[in-house]
């Protein structure tokens, strides 16, 4: 029988250090500030292990892993003109990293239903061989790839509901057929990817699911993708394995986003995707990605690790004219 719900971190987050950067250590103070005060949600917590080269570089190619290293313990730098590192952002990364394959692990061997890593810097932007968009090491997909190739799982379902395009996850999984990729995320933004016509190649065709949604766009846009596009989509899919690249600059009051989600529709999409885990049989796990508004970032937070560990049921709602037009084109692939 599984046991609480877990919640992964490790004091290495704080030492990515930034300066004015909207990605920045009081993220983390602010989530676990919001979350003592309610005692966790429940959820028992775990230091994060240093993901292992292993499952680092079944995802990341040794040259940019050994750059970034040496980058860092040169005392710090800038990857490119929105990523920036310093002399522990390399040991950090590491953990993050080793908090989503230490996620897979627990969840896979049936100690959990549910969990959450509350580690940055984030990485659903990092690609094999580079990066952008704060991200150093994708820990989403490092967790997905060592689920398949050290834990027994025979496919993993990668959810992202940051308000930009996991374009690094989308690159590493574009041709697996192994993994089901699915993003909803506001268009014409960074990193300017992600259209609906973006499905995959070779055998990765049709699992790649790109939703971008209007700037604007409401929680009941991005359910009604959820619920009657990508939900459907990785039921037929039956993962062993559930991940949310769990972004929340969606939100109404996220200065890097321009829609209009809040804490509450986070809880929402939660209870959507704890209850598609329910359905195939899958554990489902979290990975902080994008956020930045303090106060929105840590209520948001709460409310998904409130609704990944309850039980209460999703709200439905009508499908939209966006929706039903990704559905006639995803449906080429599955059974929507």
């Amino acid at each position: 029988m599984a046991g609480a719900p877990l919640y992964f971190s490790h004091p290495a987050s704080f030492d990515h250090e930034t300066g004015e950067h909207p990605e920045r250590a009081a993220r983390i103070t602010a989530i676990e500030d919001a979350l003592a005060r309610r005692d966790w949600c429940g959820y028992e917590r775990r230091v994060a292990p240093p993901a292992g080269r292993e499952a680092l570089v079944a995802v990341h190619t040794p040259e940019y892993l050994d750059t970034m290293r040496s980058l860092c313990e040169a005392g710090g730098g800038v990857l490119d003109e929105d990523t920036v590192v310093s002399r522990g952002s390399y040991e950090a990364a590491l953990h993050a990293a080793g908090a989503a394959t230490a996620m897979a692990t627990a969840l896979l061997s049936g100690e959990a239903r549910a969990a959450f890593c509350g580690t940055r810097p984030p990485g659903h932007h990092a690609r094999r061989d580079s990066t952008s968009g704060f991200c150093l090491m994708n820990s989403v997909a490092v967790a997905a790839r060592h689920a398949l190739e050290a834990l027994g799982a025979r496919r993993v379902f990668i959810v992202d509901w940051d308000v930009h395009h996991g374009d690094g996850t989308n690159d590493i999984f574009r041709a697996s057929g192994d993994v089901l990729f699915a993003s909803i995320h506001e268009s014409r933004t960074f990193p300017g990817t992600g259209p609906l016509e973006d499905v995959g190649v070779r055998a990765g065709e049709g699992f790649s699911i790109n939703l971008p949604v209007p700037t604007g766009a409401g929680e009941d846009a991005w359910i009604s993708m959820l619920e009657h596009v990508v939900v459907p989509a990785a039921a037929e899919f039956e993962p062993d394995l559930i991940l949310i690249s769990a972004g929340y600059d969606a939100h109404h009051d996220d200065p890097q986003g321009g829609c209009e989600l809040d804490s509450g529709s986070y809880g929402e999409m939660a209870r959507h995707v704890r209850a598609l885990g329910e359905r195939v049989g899958a554990p489902v796990g979290a990975v902080l990605e994008g956020g930045y508004a303090l106060d929105a970032l840590a209520s948001s937070v709460v409310a998904t690790l409130e609704a990944l560990a309850g039980d209460e049921e999703p709200d439905s709602v009508s499908p939209d004219f966006l929706t039903s037009r990704a559905a006639s084109h995803i449906g080429h692939h599955w059974t929507l």
